[in-house]
């Protein structure tokens, strides 16, 4: 089975690292290289680098490009500029979200898509056959690598390598420069963990050569390289759905809370069945819970109300490194999804008390 495995750019730099390599998405990736707890803690106080090249990039280019976008995506890509990126979904044509993504505008008729890892060729495909405009697609999926740096001290370890000025990045925008001697890397202040930092999309022609830069200047800093795992619990402290967990085929944006990527000032596919359910309201909804005794919620676990009804699913979950209690994401029926509720998780046979909360769990 091994051998079916893609290999990203570094695959030897972290196997050299220590890290625990296991299979996600198709791809042979660090799952951590200390604990879970150390690298996670890293990224909240001071700074790690994530290497998350298993990402997906498409390039859609020309005159219609933003009128396939539109089509295809929740969010209003009509609100872009040029150095801008904007967090959307894709709905499918059932109610349901084909993949999350983020769109990055790099020139007037020229966009960048980024996606998850197990969606490339479902994706890929997707776009492929709404593309009615013959809109150029280009997958860079295997030439790129994508690192992310995050953490409070991401900045400071980074600006010693690029004469951009990064704090002249806002949240959500990007510059393209040069960044530990590799030309034309995409900076972005983005991120999936709530820590503050940046992604960088770099030519794996140049990945070794900007990670090592990366590694050594930021060992003042004590920085740390950072496996999927401390990824997983850094987003769910902030309550980030992850494909395939949180959101899939059959959850609407609307359940996911993602009403606020999804626009109705533009039609887009199955636009109208969404604004319908908004207008009639969801049945369920995504919420976060704390767990108020020990234990921690898995992801498949059932969720129970008071009178031992089953109300729902959990699908993410976790002990918060932070809290150093069990937190969750899941959906219940709407008369549940109040915040402070009470709900049951039921974990080995036994029902484990637990509180509905507001995301994300800590505050920045």
């Amino acid at each position: 089975m091994e051998t079916d495995l893609i290999s990203v750019a570094l695959e030897a730099k972290h196997q050299e690292l220590g890290a625990k390599m296991v299979s996600f998405a198709g791809y042979l990736m660090p799952l951590q290289y200390t604990s879970v707890v150390k690298e996670h803690k890293a990224v909240r106080d001071a700074v790690g680098i994530f290497d998350v090249s298993h990402m997906g990039e498409f390039i859609l280019r020309g005159p219609k490009a933003l009128d396939l976008i539109q089509k295809i995506s929740s969010n209003d890509a009509s609100k872009l500029t040029i150095g801008k990126a904007q967090y959307s979904c894709m709905p499918n044509d059932k109610g349901g979200v084909v993949d999350d993504l983020i769109i990055y505008q790099l020139g007037e008729e020229e966009y960048l898509l980024v996606v998850n890892a197990s969606n490339i060729e479902k994706d890929w495909n997707w776009i492929k056959s709404h593309n009615t405009e013959n809109v150029e697609m280009i997958d860079h999926s295997n030439e790129i690598s994508l690192f992310a740096v995050q953490g409070p001290l991401a900045s400071k370890v980074l600006q010693k390598l690029t004469k951009v000025t990064l704090d002249d990045i806002p949240y959500y925008t990007f510059e393209i420069g040069e960044i530990g001697g590799i030309q034309d890397v995409i900076i972005s202040a983005t991120g999936y963990t709530g820590a503050g930092g940046f992604e960088l999309y770099v030519p794996n022609t140049g990945a070794e050569k900007l990670w090592d830069a990366i590694i050594e200047a930021g060992q003042e800093e004590n920085i740390q390289p950072i496996g999927l795992g401390a990824r997983d619990t850094l987003r769910l402290e902030m309550g980030f759905c992850l494909y395939g967990n949180d959101i899939d085929d059959t959850t609407s944006p609307l359940e996911a809370g993602l009403g606020w990527i999804t626009k109705f000032s533009k039609p887009f596919i199955n636009s109208k069945a969404l604004q319908q359910q908004k207008v009639e309201g969801i049945t369920r909804k995504l919420i976060g819970f704390e767990m108020l005794e020990r234990g921690i919620p898995r992801a498949g676990y059932t969720i129970y109300n008071k009178s031992n009804e089953a109300i729902g699913k959990v699908t993410s979950g976790s002990q918060s490194p932070i809290l150093e209690k069990g937190i969750g994401l899941g959906y219940v029926t709407i008369p549940h999804a109040k915040v402070d509720s009470s709900i049951f998780i039921e974990i080995r046979n036994k029902k484990i008390k637990a509180i509905v909360k507001k995301t994300p769990f800590i505050k920045k």
